[in-house]
């Protein structure tokens, strides 16, 4: 073989390759600085995709460091494909969640599928069994004027992709949420999640380790589908975006399932060492993140790569990102074990390289050397760019003075003079409220996706958070999604706080006790300083609140660029977390309420309506000041509920959240998974010294949840508020099967609960 690589002298490196490259003539000069002379195409190429914003994590790893990533139950945190927590008993679990959006742009079906089939592989690399997705998205306005077709199709594109790859794969879609803004017209938000079991002592990493070990290459074979993927997404999309088709992969479930099976068996054969996804970047990530990991080399034979297309060049082959191959290292001496595995499973398993003790990525195309990098030149020697950071133009620094001008401004929108409200007037808002995409019913969703598939769900899609049992265990797992673009849009570092709040307050009304948070972060061009800032003050405040709560951040993914012709989407921090619950039969489920059941608001109710549904649907508007976010009354909130679902208080309960008070009591009314509709008659004041009937009704107030108690245990459920210093409120019983409400005296609304479950149930399909 020869030496260097051949004809580097050659290579004509012009702008315009570079562009295509998406690489800064500075980021060139310094590769060859590295390396010392001119890279050849093949080795232009890997720089390309592995110092990409989205495999480098260039403009974010700064801010990523500070976050907490460490606790008693972390095994694995970031680094890795997936993060694991101890759950106990031997069992583990694994989990992360990615981004898919510009493919799903481009390509709506194949783009969401993929983006399924991509986070299947980071967990079940781990050594998990993937038992669990979830799905966050966000698009514009169904009934724009001008995208609402193209809104429209890209939602019914993603869906099917989703629902096509999990369910033909086998692993149950329980859970996730949807939003939709004007930003995300031309740039939607496609966001997968994935959990998987694993035994403690099954785990395994990612590392080339073991010296003249063989490196195998599994699964599907090599085509052209996907090259430049990773830069592709790491770029903002103009006119032209649509051309770009060919950067998105075809996904195939069938033969995932088939893969998963193959590498759960070798691992349990005990011949693999270590394992990795073919994700972004394909052959390149995956070979030279295992040797950087394990402080070794690669040499890798191009000729070897199983390929379905004739003719493909060695540039093709390292930047392919075609779906469902893995790269391991087996034991040497055990690779026949390997094949016959795979071959058993209909797969293909190659011996494609060596593992090296030089700590460099060599590759050979037919015994000729094509690329000679040290992997730290990829990984740990990738820019990193602390980029200017500075707030929009009129942001005001103190944080008192923003909150009364945001006030200010709220109050000519809506004078507080206007915020009695008439009975008609909170009749109309909270129809409009119920009718809202943002609130409405996903089930036209979620009745796509196979939920129930391995008999594993317990609490099913539609609920607070989504709840699996752990088979042969008592234990059971809970999982959300949480996201406010708007909210971090109005004022970053309280949005992302409020948003990791939430998403732990939603696993506590189903019974969970939060144990562990991912986040996948979807912002704008990082080129420009307002969007910087507005990541930089994202990530601290996820991380305080994440801290305050011990709820570590084990795994992640960032997205930039997410914008079309100079126009962003919201700053949208995606907050994945995880809840344990030790005994499956305390979980919350969604259950038929018995009559004369007492309901109570726990927490208190601020005249929060800044940042609302209730004020965008009504007025129009985006507008703070944000809710106050006391992080210590949350957690006294969530410890109480915790202990009474041990001493099984509560019948039912709900957090109050999007909509506000009113909107959170009429769900609980709602039929859901069996559960039959509930009427309530309920009497509220607004009496309290600055709270108005809007902001008692329609206020997001954070830090609230509603439950419901057998009429006998009321004063245990009240005695255990006061124990936790968390207000308690009632606010009626159930009754009938009609929504009344009686507000300071006076009937406010009395609407039959099929009437208004109509409105709800049917405001959101295609």
């Amino acid at each position: 073989m020869a030496s260097a690589p051949e004809a580097t002298a050659t290579l004509v490196v012009t702008p315009e390759l570079l562009a295509v490259h998406r690489l800064t003539s500075e980021e060139y000069a310094r590769l060859c600085q590295l390396l010392g002379r001119t890279p050849t195409l093949v080795e232009l190429g890997i720089f390309s995709v592995m110092w990409s914003e989205h495999c480098s994590y260039k403009s974010s790893r700064t801010y990523l460091k500070t976050l907490p990533t460490t606790g008693p139950r972390v095994v694995q945190g970031p680094g890795e494909n997936a993060g694991i927590l101890d759950i106990g008993e031997g069992w583990c679990i694994a989990f992360k969640i990615e981004s898919h959006n510009h493919p799903s742009f481009i390509e709506p079906f194949q783009g969401a599928a993929t983006g399924v089939g991509g986070i299947l592989r980071d967990v079940f690399t781990m050594g998990a069994r993937p038992v669990a997705l979830l799905n966050s998205l966000r698009f514009g306005p169904l009934d724009a004027p001008h995208h609402g077709p193209r809104n429209r199709a890209l939602l019914d594109g993603v869906v099917r992709g989703i629902a096509h790859y999990g369910n033909a794969f086998g692993c149950p879609t329980i859970g996730g949420e949807v939003y939709f803004e004007d930003c995300y017209s031309l740039n939607p938000l496609v966001n997968a999640f994935a959990l998987g079991l694993v035994r403690r002592d099954q785990i395994f990493l990612g590392k080339a380790a073991g010296i003249g070990n063989p490196v195998m290459y599994v699964g599907a074979k090599t085509g052209r589908d996907g090259i430049h993927g990773a830069t592709m997404a790491s770029a903002e999309f103009d006119d032209n975006a649509l051309a770009k088709r060919p950067t998105v992969q075809v996904g195939d479930p069938f033969c995932e399932k088939l893969l998963l099976e193959a590498c759960l068996e070798a691992m349990r054969a005990g011949c693999i060492v270590g394992i990795q996804d073919m994700g972004a970047a394909g052959l390149t990530s995956s070979s030279c993140e295992m040797g950087a990991r394990a402080g070794t080399g690669i040499d890798l034979e191009l000729s070897h790569v199983p390929q379905r297309e004739t003719g493909m060049t060695p540039y093709e082959i390292m930047l392919s990102e075609s779906q469902e191959r893995m790269l391991l290292v087996a034991d040497s001496g055990r690779e026949r074990e390997v094949q016959e595995i795979f071959t058993k499973w209909g797969l293909s398993a190659v011996v494609i390289g060596r593992v090296t003790d030089t700590q460099r990525l060599r590759v050979y195309h037919h015994g000729q050397i094509v690329a000679d990098i040290p992997n730290r030149f990829l990984t740990d020697d990738a820019p990193r760019y602390e980029r200017p950071a500075a707030p929009p133009a009129g942001w005001v620094a103190d944080a008192a003075d923003r909150r009364a001008r945001q006030e200010k401004e709220l109050a000519q929108v809506f004078p507080t003079t206007e915020r009695h409200l008439s009975a008609a007037q909170i009749q109309a808002d909270l129809r409009q409220l119920l009718s809202s995409p943002n609130i409405a019913s996903r089930q036209w969703i979620y009745r796509q996706y196979d939920h129930m598939v391995r008999t594993n769900t317990i609490v099913l899609p539609g609920a607070d958070a989504a709840v699996i049992r752990i088979k042969e265990t008592r234990k059971a797992v809970a999982m959300t999604l949480d996201g406010n673009g708007r909210y971090v849009a109005i004022e970053p570092r309280q949005g992302a706080a409020l948003a990791v709040a939430e998403a732990c307050r939603n696993l506590v009304a189903v019974g969970a006790e939060p144990i562990g948070l991912t986040n996948c972060l979807n912002f704008a061009s990082p080129e420009r300083p307002e969007v910087m800032w507005q990541l930089r003050e994202a990530i601290a405040g996820m991380g305080e609140a994440a801290e305050f709560f011990a709820t570590p951040i084990v795994s992640g993914n960032v997205s930039l660029y997410n914008e079309t012709e100079g126009r962003g989407v919201f700053p949208t921090p995606v907050i994945g977390a995880v809840g344990l619950i030790e005994d499956v039969r305390l979980v919350i489920t969604p259950r038929t309420l018995d009559e004369g059941a007492a309901v109570y608001v726990l927490g208190a109710t601020g005249e929060d309506l800044g940042g609302t549904e209730y004020l965008r649907r009504r007025f129009g508007v985006i507008t703070g000041p944000l809710p106050v976010l006391n992080l210590d009354a949350e957690r006294r909130l969530q410890h109480c509920v915790l202990e009474g679902v041990q001493q099984r208080l509560w019948a039912a309960a709900h957090d109050c959240s999007d909509g506000g008070l009113l909107v959170a009591l009429a769900e609980l009314c709602f039929s859901t998974h069996g559960k039959a509709l509930s009427g309530m008659d309920l009497c509220l004041s607004a009496e309290a010294p600055g709270l108005s009937r809007a902001g008692l009704l329609f206020g997001e107030t954070p830090g609230r949840m509603l439950i419901v108690v057998a009429p006998s245990r009321c004063a245990e459920a009240e005695a255990l508020c006061q124990k936790h210093q968390v207000p308690c409120h009632s606010l009626g019983i159930v009754r009938g099967n009609r929504f009344t409400v009686t507000l300071d005296g006076e009937l406010a609304l009395d609407e039959p609960v099929a009437e208004l479950e109509h409105l709800w149930r049917t405001a959101l399909c295609l």
